[in-house]
């Protein structure tokens, strides 16, 4: 853990690296280190562990905490180390302690488990989970826990609570909110969650969110940061490019399977060198002609920016 402030560390691309798994399905940490070490080294501005590509879901309290303290290790103070932090509010406060024992620097807190709470119970979560830890905490947006503008309101007021990560993709509720909170002369950071976040980068910019996760950058790290460099310098037309020629057939791909926003994903991540394993289950290992379909558009994206001299 760093002592400087969390919200004045997250500038630039977020990288949310997999977790990886040894052929015997226990945790490879030797490989995950490596995994987050490279996406360090490549130019990540934080790293978001054991979250949503990282398969939170799928791993033990254990296997967490080893986990998040590994990326902080490989991390070294370089950037922040977010973990993820979910399920009912006892256990995501656990999940939060073991967190800050591991020594990260602030929670993404992860919908709910399986209920659909109304806006009093979602507030009463986060704002519980906020005060049971010193770790800053982003709310994550999404499937059953959508705020109404009050309530984004609310969460900005609440101490411990620095951001909102949308993951449902409604541009006019997320410009409500956005709204709402300056109305009250409050701040929160907030990121473009989607599953592959470049496709909407330049429409979430238009609202001021400019803070996204990239999943393309576990696998393709110099697309996603040229991605990113556009976006940040309002290069439009290398934005039109990639979007064009990469991100929309990557979406169109990933919608091919169920769950491929994270095992699409972990395949292209072995495919360039690292073993990572396979994702654990419900997960299940995507068709291998979509991978190679995959691979195929990394090298086109490259040849793009090649010829454009981007």
């Amino acid at each position: 853990m760093t002592t400087a402030p969390l919200a004045g560390r997250l500038d630039g691309l977020l990288f949310f690296p997999v977790t990886a798994f040894a052929p015997d399905g226990s945790v490879d940490l030797a490989a995950f280190r490596a995994h987050v070490r490279a996406g360090v080294d490549a130019g990540a501005a934080a790293v978001f562990a054991c979250c949503g590509t990282g398969e939170f879901h799928a791993l033990t309290p254990e296997e967490f905490r080893d986990c998040v303290a590994a990326a902080v290790e490989e991390a070294a103070g370089r950037v922040p180390v977010v973990a993820g932090a979910g399920y009912g509010t006892a256990l995501a406060v656990q999940y939060a302690r073991l967190a800050e024992e591991a020594g990260a620097d602030g929670l993404l807190a992860m919908p709910p488990y399986l209920v659909v709470p109304d806006q009093a119970g979602l507030l009463r979560h986060y704002t519980e989970l906020a005060a049971a830890t010193p770790l800053d905490v982003i709310v994550y947006q999404r499937d059953n826990a959508i705020l109404t503008p009050d309530t984004a309101v609310a969460l900005a007021r609440t101490d411990g609570v620095i951001g909102l990560k949308d993951g449902l993709g409604d541009l006019g509720l997320m410009q409500r909110i956005v709204s709402a909170v300056r109305a009250e002369g409050l701040d929160l950071l907030y990121f473009n969650g989607l599953p592959t976040a470049e496709l909407t980068g330049a429409a979430y910019r238009g609202i001021g969110v400019t803070l996204y996760s990239s999943a393309v950058f576990c696998f393709a790290p110099d697309l996603a940061l040229a991605y990113h460099r556009a976006l940040a310098s309002g290069d439009d037309a290398t934005l039109n490019l990639l979007v064009d020629g990469f991100y929309r057939p990557l979406v169109e791909l990933r919608a091919q399977g169920r769950g491929y926003a994270v095992s699409l994903v972990k395949a292209a991540v072995r495919r360039g060198g690292l073993d990572v394993g396979e994702v654990r289950p419900p997960l299940s290992e995507p068709a291998p002609e979509h991978v190679d379909a995959l691979m195929l558009l990394v090298e086109r994206g490259r040849a793009l920016l090649k010829e454009a001299g981007a």
